[in-house]
């Protein structure tokens, strides 16, 4: 329960959200927000699923913030159950931040993370609690500068030369790293359509 307030306390602080109280919403005769963002919200994507760390990659292949491979990215991936069942899988702990930020009036049931310190192709689900992260400042991790995989031997952890640190520090670190990163992804996607676009003219123009 400490972890889940934590959860929606920090989702609530990074998104900018702002209290009313019931009495308050009906002297302005609006709707209260949590009630209009469940009709008009951006998290109709996500479906109930009450077994959800059970084929999770084939379930959730792509991480619908980013459009990542779950798949590719297993280390690093993570998913989460709300306690309404509502679920969704993500590619890194910073997009899980992004679940966490639109989805202010659900609590965080059960929160998974891929085991980056097993030898497994596709890396198994570990539950956050019982996950050591190593932060690894300056070192590139999924969608971010700073590295923050986890493990379930600690010993693993602490092998990375990084910081070991718990799931709500790690938590904290990339909601702390969320600005600069998605100024660097901006700039690299925007590099690469360029890119891509010069070379689909350069092709056109050699089919000419």
């Amino acid at each position: 329960m400490k972890r889940r307030n934590f959860l929606a306390a920090t989702a609530g602080l990074m998104a900018g959200g702002i209290s009313m109280s019931g009495t308050s919403f009906a002297k302005m005769k609006m709707e209260p927000p949590w009630v209009w963002t469940s009709k008009h919200g951006l998290t109709s994507h996500l479906v109930k699923d009450n077994n959800p760390a059970k084929d999770d990659v084939k379930k959730y292949p792509r991480c619908a913030y980013c459009g990542m491979s779950r798949k590719m990215w297993s280390h690093t991936r993570h998913l989460i159950q709300y306690d309404d069942d509502s679920t969704e899988g993500t590619c890194s702990i910073r997009c899980l931040t992004i679940s966490l930020s639109l989805n202010l009036d659900r609590n965080p049931k059960n929160i998974w993370v891929g085991d980056a310190g097993s030898d497994a192709k596709i890396k198994p689900l570990i539950k956050v609690d019982a996950a050591s992260y190593a932060l690894q400042k300056g070192k590139m991790g999924t969608m971010t500068a700073n590295r923050k995989w986890a493990y379930s031997d600690k010993a693993k952890a602490a092998a990375t030369g990084g910081e070991v640190i718990g799931f709500e520090a790690a938590l904290v670190a990339a909601y702390n790293d969320q600005a600069t990163d998605t100024l660097a992804i901006r700039k690299r996607r925007a590099e690469k359509r360029a890119h891509m676009k010069k070379k689909m003219m350069m092709m056109k123009k050699k089919a000419n």
